[in-house]
């Protein structure tokens, strides 16, 4: 009987091994992917272990490995478990007193493009998927994230160290919270930096798979702070379709080169407006983030179209990924977070630098 399991147990590994994971381009055994496998009598349970439980081909793997594993003669049953195990992108973080394995900057060249909206639902997107997920607004000169995430105040300290606010799952840092709604901050670089740094090393952020962080507009001392205080996993670019945009993002993708920070890739915000009848109105032209992302051999990572509900719930701390999560725009932001997250896992498990296209079909 053992030496018959034995028989059984090698099929369907060999029969594992033959379904691909469709972004790393390797198969699930030689990824390791297949834990705990057990059969019993003609049913057989194991274990997929995803990259990121934010996974946007997850039910394609989970169907290739159910129908494999059918087809092995004697098993008539397949119970699979989907877990997700996030891999570090390999940057030392020695700031942090627990380990972050990936860091993702979001900034734009100028403001009002709606930066803060794609981190914000970016982050929640993640958080909804599973993943254990920090939002840290360095915005320092505006700071809407609280306001987008429904937060008021801090936690109490522990000890030596702030406590972050959570909302949605997300863990949540701001200057927002230590200063008067209409207070303006009127600092020099250095005081930046400092705060920055008490950003990372003060505040009991605990063991992350990823740290959003929504930069202020602009290429200006915080992204010169942040890139020197946190390794970065990568940047990502948020811009408008139309001209006066695309010039400000290409600074801020340059302002990104330059400090070596690897490009994750482009967003495209307020793509367009759907009407009524179902025509698209284009307010602020079209194809200008693809086509920047083109010019500077970067991916796309996809365009967001306009939606009153995004502004309503930006007022009201109710992100759109979570107060219509059906909707157009919902889904398109959650594509973007999931793109990320499949790109981030591939970077991380084939070395730092190796950011590259990820065709996202299935």
């Amino acid at each position: 009987m053992a030496q018959k399991q034995n028989g059984l147990t090698d099929q369907i590994m060999t029969a594992l091994s033959k379904v691909q994971e469709p972004e790393l381009h390797r198969d699930l055994v030689t990824l390791n992917m297949i834990k705990d496998l057990k059969i019993n009598g003609d049913k057989a349970t194991f274990t997929i272990v995803l990259t990121t439980p934010a996974c946007p081909l997850r039910a394609r793997i989970e169907s290739e490995a159910r129908q494999a594993v059918l087809g092995v003669p004697g098993i008539k049953k397949v119970d699979i478990k989907m877990e997700a195990n996030v891999p570090t992108d390999g940057r030392s973080r020695g700031l942090m007193s627990l380990p972050i394995r990936n860091a993702i900057a979001v900034g734009s060249g100028k403001g009002g493009v709606g930066k803060s909206t794609v981190a914000v639902n970016v982050a929640v997107a993640l958080a909804k998927s599973g993943a254990r997920v920090g939002l840290l607004d360095a915005d320092i000169y505006g700071p809407n994230v609280p306001t987008m995430m429904g937060i008021e105040r801090l936690p109490v300290p522990k000890a030596d160290k702030l406590v972050p606010a959570e909302a949605f799952g997300v863990k949540v840092m701001s200057i927002g919270f230590m200063v008067k709604p209409d207070q303006p901050l009127i600092w020099r670089g250095p005081m930046l930096h400092s705060a920055i740094r008490q950003f990372l090393t003060d505040v009991e952020w605990g063991e992350l798979d990823y740290l959003v962080v929504d930069l202020p507009p602009g290429t200006g001392d915080a992204a010169l702070s942040l890139a020197q205080s946190l390794p970065l996993s990568g940047g990502v670019i948020v811009t408008l379709p139309q001209q006066v945009s695309l010039e400000d993002a290409r600074r801020g993708l340059e302002m990104f080169r330059q400090l070596d920070v690897p490009l994750l890739g482009v967003v495209e915000n307020m793509s367009f407006l759907e009407l009524p009848d179902g025509t698209r109105m284009d307010i602020f032209g079209t194809g200008g983030g693809k086509a920047l992302a083109d010019a500077a051999n970067v991916p796309f990572l996809g365009t967001i179209p306009i939606d009153p509900s995004v502004r309503v719930g930006g007022d009201t701390g109710n992100p759109i990924v979570v107060s219509n999560p059906q909707s157009p725009v919902a889904k398109a932001l959650t594509a973007v977070a999931e793109d990320l997250a499949a790109r981030l896992s591939v970077a991380a498990l084939n070395g730092p630098q190796s950011f590259i296209p990820i065709n996202m079909i299935g």
